[in-house]
């Protein structure tokens, strides 16, 4: 069979098929969330046909297709052109992130006896992992896992003919599935008896904001979490304090952002069709730097406020309750508010890299790495440069980057987060990431545009 027969083949039935089962899987997991009791057989009929039905979209949808990155239909599709279904879509998901994160008795959440809805609708998987009822976060961190595992696939046949997108998926997958899912899930269920604290290795401050918090202290150096508690304390200290500048130094904020961080993961994966919606407009830079730079102090204020409290043993700071007036606006604010229901609920309206680009205060702090003190920029190559404005229109992290190629101007950016995918779509080869020299990495105005003439700046040329 030839490949036309079979690409013809794959969209004639794969796609369909796809579809199918990853409605079939929807359709059940919005009935458990109905509160409709079902028995175990429809959970792992759920999740496998959720898991099938995207992976074999995705394969059907760019197997077979000629090398180039396919994003045909994006502006005229309802879904990825803030249409109807993408508002459909936008209320949905934050209806069920204000549920997860304030209403989780509506999910049917019973800390003290037999969980109900959605929630017991996963005790069977949750038993089956770590021997222990489901709660709100494991169902959560189910979906999520499906969804960067499932559409993480996808990602890969779309842009399978570029390396440098197949192995940073890859990671971001095996990161959340084994970082952030199984072990940290395994890890309780064998340690039932010590008190809970994180147990995802990436999870580092400020991104963890809880990292601090007294119960979070208090519980990794009880005596009961023995050795593990305490590699956690440590681990998490170094992940912040050497880790995570050393090698964003060496490699740009990338290592993190676009390969093993699970909101990254979920924005490169399950967001992809809705990278160009993100604003490229100055006003919007604008906006990103005061907000972000604003968090990474709002959470360093929070944090040594906490950490006074501790070291003190009080409970107060100036005569203001810590949790009240601290913690507790925190969490709210930006632990849920901003980086699951603007973050994640406004993809199809905003962009899939909305709280990366504006709240994350992980992304702040790598960022004034990144932009200050890092061997990482892009470079362009501005005389190969057609101005077709594709680098531009992909980049998630709304970064003008065709002003940067027509100018033959590095791109040393805080916000980027490396994705690659301008270099990538570039039909001209315009533009390449790279770890080098700090000298001359940033070379402002390389060509001067006059009223008279353009020529190049000698100055940084």
């Amino acid at each position: 069979m030839s490949s036309v027969n079979q690409k013809n083949l794959l969209n004639t039935i794969g796609v369909p098929a796809g579809l199918v089962l990853s409605f079939l899987g929807l359709a059940i997991l919005i009935l458990s969330w109905l509160g409709i009791s079902l028995s175990p057989i429809f959970l792992w009929l759920c999740l496998g046909s959720l898991l099938t039905g995207m992976m074999v979209f995705g394969v059907s949808t760019y197997a077979g297709e000629s090398d180039g990155i396919k994003n045909n239909g994006i502006w005229t599709n309802s879904l990825t052109n803030r249409g109807l279904l993408a508002w459909v879509s936008g209320v949905v998901i934050t209806g069920f992130y204000i549920e997860l994160y304030w209403y989780p008795e509506l999910l049917g959440l019973n800390s003290e006896g037999v969980n109900t809805g959605m929630i017991a609708f996963f005790d069977p998987l949750s038993y089956a992992i770590k021997g222990a009822p489901a709660s709100q976060w494991f169902v959560y961190g189910t979906i999520y896992t499906i969804c960067i595992v499932g559409l993480g696939v996808k990602f890969v046949f779309k842009y399978i003919h570029n390396r440098y997108q197949l192995w940073r998926t890859i990671s971001v997958m095996a990161a959340q599935l084994f970082l952030a899912y199984f072990i940290p899930e395994i890890l309780e269920g064998m340690n039932q008896d010590q008190p809970y604290f994180a147990k995802d290795l990436k999870y580092f401050w400020p991104l963890n904001y809880y990292f601090f918090e007294d119960w979070h202290l208090n519980n990794m150096t009880d005596q009961a979490s023995g050795a593990m508690g305490m590699f956690y304390m440590v681990w998490g200290i170094l992940g912040f304090t050497v880790l995570t500048p050393i090698i964003t130094y060496f490699v740009g904020k990338r290592w993190y952002c676009s390969w093993v961080c699970g909101c990254g993961g979920l924005a490169e994966t399950a967001g992809d069709p809705f990278r160009h919606l993100s604003d490229k407009s100055i006003k919007s830079w604008k906006l990103e730097r005061w907000l972000i730079h604003g968090v990474l102090v709002y959470i360093s204020v929070v944090t040594a406020v906490v950490l006074y409290a501790y070291f003190t043993n009080s409970s107060s700071f100036l005569g203001l309750d810590v949790y009240t007036y601290f913690r507790r606006p925190y969490a709210f604010l930006i632990g849920a508010a901003f980086s699951g229901i603007i973050g994640v609920g406004f993809y199809p309206l905003l962009g899939n890299r909305v709280w990366c680009r504006f709240g994350c205060p992980m992304a702040a702090y790598m960022g004034i790495v990144q932009r200050f003190k890092s061997k990482f920029r892009i470079t362009t190559n501005g005389g190969q440069c057609i101005s077709c404005g594709n680098c531009s229109v992909y980049c998630e992290q709304g970064i003008d980057v065709r002003s940067y190629a027509q100018k033959g101007q590095n791109i040393v950016r805080a916000s980027c987060v490396g994705c690659g995918v301008c270099s990538a779509v570039c039909p001209r080869g315009v533009l390449k990431l790279e770890n080098g020299p700090e000298e001359n990495r940033v070379n402002d105005n390389p060509i001067l545009i006059g009223h008279e003439k353009t020529e190049l700046n000698k100055e940084v040329i």
